[in-house]
């Protein structure tokens, strides 16, 4: 029950700074007007949202960040082993330095006004880094093992010193996943706070107490930010929030070693991917495009769907997912 209670207080205080937050945030980016740029090819009815605040991620992260600094303070204090807390920390510094890669990004491009901020080169170069580093010190304290865990059917596949480059290239992967779904009002945010229920649930079921503080933050976040990233929205995350929320949940994936069941939640935000490197290749194989925009949010907005319309039916796929990864999940590695 103490245990519970912790999440409980962790996910409203991350709420509260996050609401807190951003109400005073937003005035100062709308002064400073650090605004979204819609380009010319996104879809024409986007031009409304143009110079809507953006960086509103900085808001959420400002919440994990003060929570889980006062939870560690707490720990510290009672005398328990540090080392025991590796993955968790670990998991909010993977989420963290994506998260400075995004506001490096953001701050040129949007306060420096320099073109396009870094290139799609420097941001996956950054991610590399910080998921090579995050793999290291992981497996290094000995939270990471060499096996891919497969769901349903409790059968581990060890692929020695392989497993590690292949481990970055997911972490990675579903970092600029989650970047990209990020591209209508409250969609990624939507889906994220769905995973922090499937985290919290697989935490209750198991006994997972660092898992289970990585979905209350995760979900009392993206409750707070909801409040004025939902349609119409008011502020944005930006790739601050985005890159940041990608580190946080495909963390959460490798500190419970099983990154496959996590790859099953989170493949709303990986089809998101996949959708605009098909289009790519598809274009550059036959001259055409495969859909009418990608990612495939985009597509559907071509389509005639609504905003609302596309972030609901993307949200209940993604409560399906999660319910299907959890289902797949092994509780002996529920930390």
């Amino acid at each position: 029950m103490q245990m519970y209670v912790e999440w409980v207080i962790a996910a409203a205080l991350t709420c509260a700074v996050t609401v807190v937050a951003a109400f005073i945030l937003i005035p100062i980016l709308r002064s400073h007007k650090i605004g979204q740029i819609i380009y010319e090819l996104g879809p024409a009815w986007h031009k409304s949202k143009e110079h809507t605040p953006t960086m509103g991620g900085i808001c959420f992260i400002l919440g994990v960040m003060i929570v889980m600094a006062g939870f560690f303070i707490k720990e510290a204090l009672s005398g328990k082993n540090a080392e025991n807390w590796v993955p968790l920390a670990g998991t909010l510094c993977l989420a963290i330095g994506n998260g400075i890669i995004g506001f490096i990004d953001d701050y040129t491009k949007l306060v420096k006004k320099q073109n396009a901020g870094l290139t799609e080169r420097q941001k996956l170069m950054g991610q590399f880094i910080v998921a090579a580093i995050y793999v290291f010190v992981m497996a290094r304290f000995g939270f990471i093992y060499t096996s891919f865990i497969v769901p349903f059917f409790n059968v581990q596949i060890n692929l020695g010193w392989a497993y590690y480059p292949i481990a970055v290239v997911i972490i990675a992967g579903v970092v600029n996943s989650v970047n990209l779904t990020d591209g209508i009002d409250g969609l990624a945010s939507s889906i994220a706070m769905v995973i922090g229920v499937f985290f919290v649930t697989a935490a209750v079921i198991y006994g997972g107490r660092q898992t289970g503080l990585c979905g209350a933050i995760l979900l009392g976040g993206m409750i707070g930010f909801l409040v004025y990233n939902h349609h119409p929205a008011t502020v944005f995350m930006g790739d601050t929030g985005s890159l940041f929320l990608g580190g946080l949940i495909i963390g959460v994936g490798f500190m419970i070693n099983q990154p496959i069941a996590m790859m099953i939640a989170t493949l709303v935000y990986i089809f998101e991917m996949i959708s605009s490197l098909l289009q790519i290749l598809y274009k550059r194989l036959t001259g055409k495009r495969l859909f009418k925009m990608a990612p495939f949010h985009h597509h559907c907005e071509k389509c005639g769907w609504g905003e609302v319309k596309i972030v609901s039916v993307f949200t209940s796929v993604s409560v399906v997912l999660c319910i299907l990864a959890f289902f797949g999940l092994n509780g002996l590695y529920i930390l």
